[in-house]
């Protein structure tokens, strides 16, 4: 990753975290510290929906760097509730960034697949129109925008199927159901690429790195359906005799729509960093043996 390099160039240079107690914000920070001066924030210290508070402990903490992390990730509970959802994923959003523009900072904002209808067959480019189904993908979207009309050359990583060691996770509850003794019932029909949290920090690192703007996605290599991740997880975590039954989106009723393929393309943040991300394949052994 060329870490020892950017470190002595970048040792000095303060980076503020929001959502650090997250679960990407978690894997990011220590990994940011190898290089940086790391400055991490969540609702403890300041409410990023409050624009004053933002502006404040920004000014404060003088960034060069505002990675914001923190985000509305219930789904479903976004459909009840759309205005919790688009005050973090929108309105803070844009107080983030307005509060980085202000004092001159890069902006980094995470957002998602759910930008997009899962319509599609092929992989999503960063240039394809994005339709959300729902209340989250547009709040995402809404955030994106402010975003960029807050800072003209902000970074937004689109990823998905996010997992990691701290908080709840599909893996974690596909291995808590395995002991229930009841055959599993998971979708076939939703198609993605499950991603380490690990990875996606990795990537943005790299893509501050070479100082990257725009949208760009980041996710580990290859797709499943969620019935084949859960099978993978299962038989890589030695439950090879747990019984999943494959079923539809229409069998197995949920709040929220979600989107039927929502793979994206890397072919942007390969030919921006170099690298290719590992599978999530790989992604996932590593993750089980680390538990």
């Amino acid at each position: 990753m060329g870490t020892e390099a950017s470190g002595r160039e970048h040792g000095g240079t303060r980076v503020l975290v929001t959502g650090a107690a997250g679960m990407l914000g978690t894997e990011l920070v220590p990994l940011f510290r190898r290089e940086f001066d790391v400055t991490p924030a969540d609702v403890a210290e300041f409410d990023l929906r409050d624009a004053a508070a933002t502006d404040a402990f920004v000014a404060e903490a003088k960034p060069a760097v505002v990675i914001n992390c923190a985000a509305y990730t219930d789904v479903d509970g976004a459909e009840s509730d759309p205005e919790a959802a688009f005050d973090v994923n929108a309105g803070g959003a844009g107080n983030v960034a307005a509060a980085a523009e202000r004092v001159g900072a890069r902006v980094v904002q995470v957002s998602t697949d759910y930008v997009f209808d899962g319509t599609g067959d092929t992989p999503y480019a960063e240039t394809d129109e994005p339709r959300p189904l729902g209340v989250y993908g547009r709040s995402k979207l809404a955030g994106e925008r402010k975003v960029a009309e807050a800072c003209t050359d902000a970074l937004i990583v689109r990823t998905a199927w996010l997992y990691g060691h701290a908080g709840p996770n599909f893996i974690e509850k596909m291995l808590s159901l395995a002991s229930s003794g009841r055959v599993l019932r998971v979708v076939d029909d939703q198609v993605g690429a499950p991603t380490n949290v690990r990875d996606l920090a990795g990537a943005i690192l790299e893509l501050i790195a070479v100082e990257a703007t725009g949208v760009v996605n980041a996710t580990n290599v290859g797709s499943c359906s969620w019935f084949e991740f859960a099978r993978e997880i299962l038989d890589l975590a030695g439950h090879q005799d747990i019984p999943v039954k494959p079923v539809t989106s229409e069998e197995f009723p949920r709040p929220a729509p979600r989107p039927g393929y929502s793979v994206l393309s890397l072919a942007r943040l390969v030919s921006l960093t170099g690298k290719e991300p590992r599978s999530w394949q790989d992604a996932l052994a590593e993750y089980l043996a680390e538990r």
